[in-house]
């Protein structure tokens, strides 16, 4: 029995050896590869030629901007510190900061944190029980404005509530960090948008900041801060989250931007588009200049980064002033060479990858930002402005505008032999590229709505051609008709305030069909990255 017991005993032992090895590799962290859309860039400027006051002016700007990014967490999410101080994963932890909250924002605000469901399209603006029949039933003029929030009573009612109000302690301290950075501005212009800036966060009365804002030509130092852009309000589209970017000038290449600024009224008459559609005048007294962006703070910080400023939004400062264009030629630089050269050499047909110019890549993006000041602010009916005639859909129709009109105004410089820092072809190759870059952000974004529209409209125009390789090359005087083409379509329904027209269009036509997917699909497979995020602070730029 002994020797029975010990040969099965053998038998089991040489079993076991010839069974296959246990998988002791761990599963593969899924935050890993969502982290891996975003390439970390940090955030620096010479600053060598700053004075000791205006760099003691910087540490206060530092602050004031840090409390925009904390009061937008409360307006997209939430308390932040509970929320993030909760999640144990370290890279889950450290993608919700990027997005602030728990939906993934370049993936159509798809939840990645288990225990969160959809995003609310009003974000924290409204109560989320709120339905759309309760608040057009709900009478009060401030329902609409930018810097109220809508909230319930004690007895469960809509209310509104002034900005200034719901967030006084945070607004307070921001304000008379403002104040006292005023005190040490070099640029008596600067000090005072300051001293105005910080009235307009107590008032919510922004209009006399802003244009004051326009004045501001000789600083070394810049700063946006407030409720800017409405894209977070999904819902509406009415309410302006709070923002903030510290910028330093790059005095180089704001002398070679200065030029083309005399040209926008003059351009405004060239539109593609019937004269009613364009007898607004744009303000003359336009600003282009490029920065060193030092710091992104809220709105503009979360997910896909801005990269180009048009400012201010109000149409009233617009038309009689004009607006500030402001390139961030550090974070433009990242994008390009991290992001749109490597999509290039997989999409791009090969005999026009010579075209991919960083120059191209600023001037497109600059005239982008030249187009969103120009067009039409008002319907022509008189009624209403654009924005609150196409509410939530008006974000991606202007970026889609801002697109196409940029490109245009490109072409119509060049023709008019002022502008000659690029060849016309790098503007449109470049430009071609962009799409695949730019619709990336998600189909819930306006930017990638506005990507959509434009390539399915130079798709079907036959503006380009994809070969069975994959790779897209461009027919240039196609692609020049079409932008006029979708030029003047976009500033009609602007004009005619056409809300179903605008939905409908987007809804078809704003969309990534299934050919692009593909395609976008093998740049993801690529490990090219989606986006950038920063190591930013005072500390980047040897400040203490």
């Amino acid at each position: 029995m002994k020797k029975l017991s010990f040969m099965l005993g053998l038998l089991l032992m040489l079993g076991a050896c010839e069974q296959p090895a246990t998988n002791t590799a761990e599963t593969p962290d899924p935050m890993t590869s969502l982290m891996e859309k975003y390439a970390e860039v940090p955030l620096t400027a010479d600053i060598s030629h700053l004075s000791d006051d205006e760099k003691e002016m910087l540490q206060l700007l530092f602050k004031a901007a840090t409390i925009m990014d904390d009061i937008f967490w409360l307006q997209n999410f939430g308390e932040k510190i509970p929320f993030l101080s909760s999640i144990e994963n370290a890279k889950a932890r450290e993608f919700a900061a990027i997005n602030y909250g728990p939906w993934d924002e370049l993936d159509n605000q798809k939840p990645f944190l288990d225990s969160y469901g959809p995003k609310p399209q009003g974000a924290q603006f409204y109560p989320e029980d709120m339905t759309v029949e309760e608040f057009n039933a709900f009478d009060d003029p401030n329902k609409t404005s930018q810097y109220t929030l809508i909230r319930r009573d004690e007895e469960g009612a809509l209310k509104t509530v002034w900005y200034h109000e719901a967030y006084a302690k945070e607004i307070n301290e921001a304000a008379d960090l403002l104040d006292k950075a005023a005190e040490l501005a070099g640029d008596k212009a600067f000090a005072d948008y300051l001293r105005l800036r910080a009235t307009a966060l107590r008032t919510d009365e922004y209009f006399e900041s802003d244009m004051a804002w326009m004045d501001v030509r000789n600083n070394n130092v810049d700063l946006v801060i407030g409720p800017i852009e409405n894209y977070t309000d999904a819902l509406f589209g009415y309410k302006a989250a709070h923002e903030a970017f510290i910028l330093i000038k790059d005095k180089v290449w704001s002398d070679r931007l200065s030029h083309y600024a005399a040209f926008l009224p003059e351009l405004q008459t060239q539109l593609p588009v019937d004269q009613k559609y364009k007898n607004e005048v744009p303000g003359s007294d336009a600003d282009l200049n490029a920065y060193d962006v030092v710091f992104y703070g809220g709105d503009c910080n979360m997910a896909g980064k801005t990269i180009a400023i048009n400012l201010p939004n109000d149409e009233r400062v617009q038309l009689e002033k004009g607006t500030r264009k402001l390139q961030l030629k550090n974070s433009m630089r990242a994008k390009f060479d991290q992001i749109l050269v490597p999509i290039s050499q997989e999409l791009i047909d090969p005999q026009l990858r010579q075209h991919i110019k960083f120059d191209a890549f600023f001037s497109n993006t600059m005239f982008h930002e030249v187009a969103h000041g120009m067009g039409i602010k008002n319907t022509i009916d008189g009624k209403s402005t654009v924005r609150k005639a196409l509410r939530e859909q008006y974000s991606a129709i202007e970026e889609a505008k801002a697109d196409i009109l940029g490109l245009f105004l490109v072409t119509k410089l060049h023709e008019m032999g002022e502008y000659q820092d690029t060849e016309l072809m790098d503007n449109y190759v470049t430009f071609m590229a962009g799409f695949f870059r730019s619709v990336r952000f998600g189909a819930a974004s306006a930017h990638g709505k506005a990507n959509m529209l434009t390539f399915n409209f130079f798709r079907e125009e036959g503006g380009f051609t994809r070969s069975e390789n994959g790779t897209y090359s461009i027919d240039l005087e196609k692609m020049k008709a079409a932008s006029a083409k979708l030029t003047g379509m976009i500033l009609k329904v602007q004009g005619d305030g056409d809300y179903e027209a605008v939905k409908s269009w987007i809804a078809n036509e704003g969309v990534v069909k299934q050919q692009l997917q593909a395609d976008l699909d093998r740049i993801t497979a690529l490990g090219i990255p989606v986006d950038i995020y920063f190591k930013m602070g005072p500390e980047m730029l040897g400040l203490k």
